[in-house]
């Protein structure tokens, strides 16, 4: 799969709650429970867009089904 810039990425947390319409709390919840892929930057937490996207991709096929 070929990325483009703006698939590759990296966003904060407030970056995807705000794309994904969801508070701080829930992204935080989320990525406790292995739900959100993330990873550390010192104390901060960094995500990348694809894998959000990827996330999304799947869960509309589910509902498909």
């Amino acid at each position: 799969m070929k990325q483009t810039k703006d698939s590759a990425q990296i966003m904060t947390v407030e970056e995807v709650a705000e794309f994904l319409k969801l508070s701080k709390i829930t992204i935080y919840k989320l990525v406790k429970k292995g739900q959100l892929p993330g990873f550390r930057v010192g104390n901060s937490w960094r995500f990348r867009k694809d894998k959000i996207l990827d996330i999304i991709s799947k869960q509309m096929l589910d509902v498909d089904e």
